[in-house]
């Protein structure tokens, strides 16, 4: 059974500036340490492409989160985005991996699987995430 589906997308040419502003941490503050290390192997200087379709999957994921509480407060409150990590299996297929409270709010919310999708071309990335419910 679908609980909630979220799409969200970034304009990359924004994304990069915010990425490359002098002093920020907004990267350290919104990715996991594999998520980093990961944009940092992919070929090229360029991250901006990859950190921000994942920046749009942890978005989607919380659009749908909120969509699967219906007639309940919509948000976590206080939200770390690290918590919401954007992993890749062997075949470089994405996934979602909770942690922390999100993990244990959708444990709770009944949530089996979190489907993600993830596209990027100049100058957007877009990402679409749906809960599911997985009936026994």
């Amino acid at each position: 059974m679908i609980l909630g589906v979220g799409i969200d997308v970034v304009h990359l040419g924004g994304f990069r500036e915010q990425l490359g502003e002098p002093g920020t941490n907004f990267a350290e503050g919104t990715f996991t340490a594999g998520e980093l290390r990961t944009a940092k192997s992919r070929p090229g200087d360029d991250m901006a492409p990859h950190l921000a379709v994942r920046y749009a999957a942890k978005e989607a994921f919380v659009k749908a989160w909120s969509s699967a509480r219906r007639g309940l407060a919509p948000t976590f409150g206080g939200l770390d985005l690290r918590e919401i990590e954007i992993v890749n299996d062997a075949w470089k297929r994405p996934a979602i991996r909770l942690h922390g409270r999100v993990a244990g709010a959708a444990e709770s919310l009944g949530v089996g699987n979190a489907h993600v999708s993830l596209s990027h071309d100049e100058p957007f990335a877009a990402a679409t995430v749906i809960l599911e419910r997985v009936e026994q």
